[in-house]
């Protein structure tokens, strides 16, 4: 039973790094993944201020140089299929060795949304990225 546990955990945490992506410029490497917030345990949300729920969705971002985290300003928005708008105010979490940016956004039913990441890295460079993302409101 302990195993199965263990498994069950391993697996939803891995979730989000399953759906993790990257757009490379010149030296630097932009990740990013979208999933819902209710994936999360309550602890991790607490202790980042993200809000744990059906219908909230997470953008999280990080910026790399040589395969070493690159302080970088993150703002972007989200659109729907209808053109409805919704600005992303991303909050910076730093750990030992590790910087990330997150944002998080509603979800109110299935759609595609078309996120688009304005990323203004340390090192001076201006990079956009442009991606779509199907997601899902918790059922």
């Amino acid at each position: 039973m302990r195993r199965l546990t263990a498994l069950l955990l391993s697996l939803l945490v891995s979730l989000p790094a399953l759906a993790e992506r990257k757009q490379s410029f010149a030296e630097v490497d932009v990740h990013y993944s979208v999933f819902n917030s209710s994936f999360l345990q309550p602890d991790t949300a607490s202790a980042v201020g993200l809000v744990r729920s059906k219908t909230q969705g997470v953008v999280t971002v990080s910026v790399l140089k040589a395969g070493k985290p690159l302080p970088a300003q993150v703002k972007g928005e989200v659109k729907n299929l209808l053109g409805q708008v919704t600005p992303l105010s991303f909050k910076q979490v730093t750990e030992p060795g590790a910087a990330y940016y997150l944002a998080q956004f509603p979800l109110s039913t299935r759609e595609v949304l078309t996120f688009t990441l304005d990323v203004q890295g340390g090192d001076g460079s201006n990079n956009r990225v442009s991606f779509n993302q199907e997601v899902f409101p918790d059922e």
